[in-house]
């Protein structure tokens, strides 16, 4: 019996025409190859997978090959190249960076370095794996990098970039190897089961590039496990059962189902997923990516981006042309909002079961009592006709809930609405100005607060625009009598904040030159600022409506150090207070010889 050799192994390329995916970066090292623009240390990085290892192996073979082809691909057959593949190769050393990460594994790469190529021109050493080195690894690695011998390059592959110390990048040239296209590695694929003598269809080969995810290595695995289970001839259906896929035709029954609104089906399909043991989280991201694949069939551009067999993407662009835009970005937001809510939900089964109920009602809530299908929402441009969904006339913009009323050329007027009674602060209805009579209440006749009344009066209290009356009273002049007596109420009738009030009435207005300025003196800037945000507007207007002087204006002032009347804290300034200011306590003191502190 033959010895099994997987296909990943078998079938890893050996030039550079052979590398799938990765053309640009083939194109680049054989244009340096060509010009002798070799540098000494490069670093290969992207994912796993994708060809960073097989690239530096073919590219240290193609520059110690001795009869290297017109186009730069290494010959096969001089003794550099057999040697190679044979494993006995002197001038291409391989070293795992994942067990061999220690400082004296490094030395001796250092010292190996040293020894001159036997056959060829240069000694490569391709580090995989190379993040894995420690610190001090990567410390006596830096300047055998920097300044190798002429003989010696050095290709690093790494999968974590973001691992590697910023010198060590510096000191090499970096290509990004990018994740393999889904077309590419059906291609690929699909060349290899003909090599193979493997009957499989263009549907299954998408199934197996897909759960690949741009890996041709993972790619290859996947197609080995199943040619194990389905032998010479694979089919569609084996394959999703064999690599436990969700069959495509559960998503689109599901859409199916919340274009009809018919949520008792839905979950009927979503107890079907789980009884063939899906897990609902997959099956809820399946779900955002189906609703994905539909929004970019709305849009011939965005067609490419559709990475679909032939006859599924045809199921696509037929379903999308009876799904609505709107309907798309409604389905996305809860499957997304969904998917971030499962890992904290107590009850996850409830949490996907209330979703298709809500995309089920997505229909309900927009579509208009008839006149259009249940498949269509009112209102939603239709980017495919350039009209709007269902050929129905514009309609008015309306808040959600409420119905649009179609603008049409020979619609009927609108009907003129019952006035509502305007409601005062203490919500009676006041009188009709006409006749004295209570108008007709209404649905806004149960709001409170909706009078003119209340509007002034929320301006004048929260610091607005002043509203003007409908009659200016006339300035009158302010005397030092009626501002202490309105100062004193001012004090009495702040009871918002106490603290205010009583800083009120401890303090002594004053009244400039000009006649109309009032000033009202704090003991600190931080009292100004707080008051002057706070309550400025509001105690203003309480002067102006109390000396009848709308011109009145009210300035809050620090006191002047001179001004401020020191306060008494410690027991030493208190006495020497009571000592000053009393003569006889001074006597006392003397006469008895007392030393107050």
């Amino acid at each position: 019996m033959e010895k099994f050799i997987v296909s990943a192994r078998k079938y890893r390329p050996n030039n550079f025409v052979s590398l799938v995916g990765q053309e640009s970066i083939a194109v680049t090292l054989k244009n340096s190859i060509k010009r002798g623009q070799l540098a000494h240390a490069y670093l290969f990085c992207g994912p796993r997978g994708v060809g960073k290892t097989s690239t530096a192996r073919i590219f240290a073979k193609t520059i110690n090959c001795l009869n290297p082809s017109a186009d730069l691909e290494p010959c096969g057959e001089c003794e550099s190249c057999r040697s190679f593949a044979e494993g006995r190769s002197y001038c291409i050393h391989e070293l795992d960076a994942a067990s061999n990460n220690s400082v004296d594994d490094i030395r001796l790469l250092t010292e190996k370095v040293r020894i001159p190529p036997q056959i060829g021109k240069y000694s490569v050493y391709i580090i995989d794996e190379v993040h894995m080195l420690s610190s001090a690894a990567f410390n006596a690695f830096l300047k055998t990098l920097e300044e190798p011998p002429a003989h010696a390059i050095f290709i690093l592959a790494t999968t974590e970039k973001h691992k590697i110390l910023p010198t060590v990048l510096s000191r090499c040239q970096t290509y990004d190897f990018n994740r393999i296209s889904v077309e590419d590695i059906v291609k690929n694929l699909a060349d290899i089961a003909r090599k193979e003598g493997i009957s499989i269809d263009s549907d299954a080969l998408h199934v197996i590039a897909q759960k690949a995810d741009g890996a041709m290595r993972d790619a290859l695995t996947l197609f080995d496990q199943t040619v194990a289970f389905c032998g010479t001839k694979v089919e569609y259906a084996s394959v999703i059962k064999n690599l436990n896929v969700l069959d495509y035709d559960y998503y689109f029954n599901l859409t199916e189902c919340s274009l009809r609104g018919d949520f008792p089906r839905s979950l009927l399909l979503f107890d079907e997923i789980l009884s063939k043991g899906f897990n609902a989280l997959y099956f809820i991201s399946g779900l955002s990516g189906h609703l994905r694949n539909l929004l970019v069939c709305k849009d011939a551009s965005t067609l490419k981006l559709l990475e679909m067999a032939p006859s599924l993407a045809e199921k696509y662009r037929e379903q999308s042309g009876r799904c609505s835009v709107k309907f798309l970005f409604d389905a996305l937001a809860l499957t997304t909002r969904c998917e971030s809510e499962y890992r904290n939900s107590n009850n996850q089964r409830l949490l996907a079961e209330f979703l298709l109920i809500r995309l089920a009602s997505l229909q309900q809530q927009t579509a208009p009592a008839s006149g259009r299908s249940a498949g269509e929402p009112a209102g939603v441009p239709d980017n495919t006709t350039g009209g709007t969904v269902g050929n129905m006339p514009h309609t008015a913009s309306q808040p959600d809930g409420m119905t649009a009323t179609p603008i049409t050329p020979h619609s009927t007027p609108v009907q003129k609405q019952p006035e509502v009674p305007v409601r005062d602060v203490t919500g009676q209805d006041e009188p009709d100005n006409k006749g004295g009579e209570q108008k007709a209440s209404g649905p806004a006749s149960r709001i409170q607060g909706l009078s003119i009344k209340k509007i002034i009066k929320n301006a004048r209290e929260n610091g607005g625009s002043s509203v003007a009356d409908e009659t200016p009273a006339a300035n009158e002049e302010i005397t030092p009598e009626k501002l202490k007596a309105a100062w004193i109420k001012m004090g009495d009738a702040e009871t918002r904040y106490p603290r205010l009030g009583s800083a009120i009435k401890q303090t002594e207005p004053q009244i400039e030159a000009d006649g109309q300025t009032v000033l009202f003196h704090v003991s600190n800037s931080a009292q100004q600022i707080w008051i002057e945000k706070n309550s400025l507007t509001r105690l203003t207007r309480f002067l102006q409506d109390e000396l009848g002087n709308n011109t009145l204006k009210l300035i809050i002032k620090v006191k002047d150090a001179a001004q401020q009347e020191k306060k008494l804290y410690m027991p030493h300034e208190k006495a020497e207070f009571l000592l000053k200011n009393n003569s006889e306590l001074q006597e006392l003191k003397k006469e008895l010889d007392l030393d107050i502190r």
